[in-house]
């Protein structure tokens, strides 16, 4: 017994200084906090105590021991006294406060509802966003606080952020309940929302109050009434009016009883006293423009091929270009050259639009209220209309090309550029020749451009013609083949041909140019035929003063290939290839030599300066049985005066001296004489004749014959 009462003793004495502390404003423990509960030797106690939502810790052995709204000192002695059931030495117990903590609870349109500890010190935008914040759809100015002890406090959130006011939030308590409600935008099905659509939703949660604007505006909603607010705000809030509104004719129900609003004069003239006062709980409209038909003094009428055709009101010193934009301006399809401006006295006048703007046209035509402006349709065409284009800024194309036409044109273009555009020459275009009509001081100069060469060999860009606006380029077609198609030979111009006649394979008319030569043309015509005399092929010169012939010996080429042969042959030049068995009237006389007397083959034969007689005797088939061949006359006819020789043709076999052949010209004339006509022969025969008759007369006297 004694021993109890010194411990009481003892106890009361070490509970004074704690009881004194206390007294002086130590907090008593709450819900939340959590206590470190220290008893030697006891691993049980290792860890923290947290006071639970019923004010009591929960302690090994023992079970549950209220705590809540003790100072720390009493809460150490309920827990030793508890403890004392069920431990005995607890001399070294002793009990601190680790850390305070807020247990609340979060409800309602937040991403995680439910409990949450903050620090002691937190607010309802801290117990917010540790249940993982707002989502949409919440009411921000009805946010509710909720008590233990059953008072709520309605929390205007949306207040303090915008203000930022820390006095608007009530501070928490252990136990309290914030619940955010939904806004009555988001109805009664749960669907998703977004920022945007809850946005145009408007922000009116009272229906009692709220003021909804619907019609011809872009955002219909219901908004919240805010003292002071006009009708101009309130369409405003809702994006403004369409385009397709009647500004004039604006509803307004204010406590049911109607009002309607003329907001195209409050514009126009600013005068308050015009907007009506905005109720809560009231209804705007804006209607839609009724179509009609206008009509007024001072109306001017835009018809046909216009973006925006229709009535406009015209004031005074407006043109008819103004008008014309007015309408939005003429469409593609609409043919600008064509306008007709219908007067009110039923008067017609017509407008160029396009020569007006090319500074053709004088002033365009006044326009007064009541008349009509109409713009027609152009007539279809698969093809742009060339009227587009005015003749100051295109070039004409034509010829032989894949695309030919009428091409706008603008000075920092090439002639290259233009063929490009149409198309390119075609297979059978004649590039070399190109013609380009330049239209100058009322005058057509014709220039030509050899694309061809300049393709090949290069050149100056200097070199290709300048083309400008206006001009005409000519691409010429090359002829078709002379044999097929004779009617084609109209369209090769003379100084772009030649001529080839005679033995060749396809004689006629021939394109022909400066890197041409005379094999390129000969073999052209298909070469010479079977019976050519390419040893008196003949080429005349035409185009230069006097006349000038060339003779082509086209077999010395073929058998020496010196090209010194041949001759340069230039366009509206003549070939003409003989035939060997021509008549002999063809042949001149100084290009012959004539072979006469007994030969085989007496004639006319053609000479060349490399040839003997030797080769004329052997060409006329030799001397023939009867030749005086001793006695052969070579008469020189090629020479300023006739001379004779004559040429022993067995002496000279005999010999095969060379130096005993005389000389032949084409010219000449070769006898051989019969041996009839020799002197000494005739003699013989002559005394032979003699001889017999008297050898006769003598037998026959001898017989004595008379």
């Amino acid at each position: 017994m004694a021993l109890r009462i010194l411990l009481l003793t003892v106890m009361l004495f070490l509970l004074a200084p704690i009881q004194a502390w206390a007294a002086e404003g130590e907090p008593n423990l709450k819900i939340g906090d959590v206590l470190t509960i220290d008893v030697p030797g006891e691993a049980a106690f290792s860890r923290p105590f947290q006071i639970d939502r019923r004010g009591m810790v929960q302690l090994p052995e023992v079970g549950g021991v209220m705590v809540k709204d003790r100072t720390l000192a009493e809460a150490s002695a309920a827990i030793r006294e508890a403890l004392g059931r069920a431990y005995r030495d607890l001399d070294k117990l002793s009990v601190s406060l680790k850390e305070q903590k807020l247990l609340v609870s979060v409800h309602g349109y937040v991403k995680n509802p439910g409990n949450v500890e903050l620090a002691p010190d937190a607010t309802v935008q801290m117990a917010i966003v540790a249940a993982g914040g707002l989502v949409q759809g919440a009411q921000l100015d009805k946010i509710q606080l909720k008590r233990p002890n059953g008072t709520t406090t309605e929390i205007d959130y949306k207040k303090y952020l915008d203000s930022g006011d820390m006095t608007l939030l009530p501070r928490l308590e252990p136990l309290d309940v914030v619940f955010v409600p939904a806004s009555p935008l988001t109805g009664k099905v749960q669907i998703e929302f977004d920022g945007r659509t809850l946005a145009a939703a408007g922000d009116g949660a009272e229906e009692h109050s709220a003021i909804k604007v619907f019609g011809e505006v872009n955002t219909p909603a219901i908004f919240a009434w805010k003292k002071g607010a006009t009708v101009i705000d309130m369409i405003m809030r809702a994006g403004g009016v369409t385009r397709y509104a009647s500004p004039d004719q604006i509803r307004i129900i204010n406590k049911g009883t109607p009002v309607v609003f003329n907001l195209a004069a409050y514009l126009d003239s600013g005068d308050k006293k015009l907007l009506p006062e905005i109720e809560p709980g009231a209804t705007i409209f804006v209607p839609k423009q009724v179509e009609e038909v206008r009509r007024g003094a001072l109306t001017v009428y835009v018809m046909g091929e216009v973006a925006k055709p229709g009535a406009f009101e015209t004031k005074e010193g407006a043109t008819f270009i103004d008008i014309l934009a007015n309408a939005g301006g003429p469409t593609r399809f609409a043919d600008t050259r064509q306008i007709r401006i219908i007067r009110g006295t039923g008067k017609v006048e017509m407008f160029d639009m396009p020569k007006y703007t090319e500074g053709k046209a004088g002033k365009p035509p006044a326009v007064s209220a009541g008349d009509a402006i109409f713009v027609p349709e152009k007539n279809e065409t698969q093809e742009p209309s060339w009227l587009k284009i005015p003749t100051t800024r295109a070039v004409q194309v034509m010829g032989a090309l894949y695309k030919p036409g009428r091409f706008e044109w603008a000075d920092e273009m090439s002639l290259f550029d233009l063929l490009a555009q149409a198309g390119g020459p075609t297979a059978r275009a004649d590039i070399a020749h190109i013609q380009i009509l330049r239209n100058e001081n009322d005058r057509a100069n014709p220039i030509l451009f050899n694309l061809e060469s300049f393709l090949k060999g290069g050149g100056s860009v200097k070199d290709v013609p300048k083309i400008r606006a206006g001009y005409i380029i000519m691409v010429p077609e090359l002829p078709q083949d002379p044999n097929d198609n004779k009617s084609q030979w109209t369209r090769q111009a003379p100084e772009q041909s030649i001529y080839v006649m005679g033995q060749v394979g396809a004689p006629g008319r021939y394109a022909f140019n400066s890197t041409l030569g005379f094999l390129d043309i000969i073999t052209a015509a298909n070469g010479p035929t079977g019976t050519a005399d390419l040893r008196n092929i003949r080429v005349s010169h035409r185009g230069q003063t006097g006349a000038k012939m060339t003779n082509v010996n086209l077999s010395l080429y073929l058998q020496t290939g010196d090209e010194k042969l041949l001759p340069r042959v230039k366009p509206g030049d003549v070939i003409y290839v003989p035939d060997r068995t021509k008549d002999y009237l063809d042949q001149p006389a100084s290009r012959t030599v004539r072979m006469l007397g007994a030969i085989n083959k007496p004639g006319r034969y053609q000479f060349s300066d490399d040839m003997s007689l030797l080769d004329l005797l052997a060409e006329a088939g030799g001397p023939n049985g009867d030749a005086l061949q001793e006695k052969i006359l070579v008469i020189n006819m090629s020479s300023g005066q006739a001379q004779a020789r004559v040429f022993d043709l067995l002496g000279f076999a005999k010999t095969g001296d060379i130096n005993r052949l005389p000389v032949v010209r084409a010219g000449d004339v070769v006898y051989v004489p019969n041996k009839s006509q020799d002197e000494w022969r005739q003699f013989r025969d002559e005394a032979k004749d003699i001889i017999q008759a008297a050898s006769l007369f003598s037998i026959m006297s001898a017989l004595g014959v008379r």
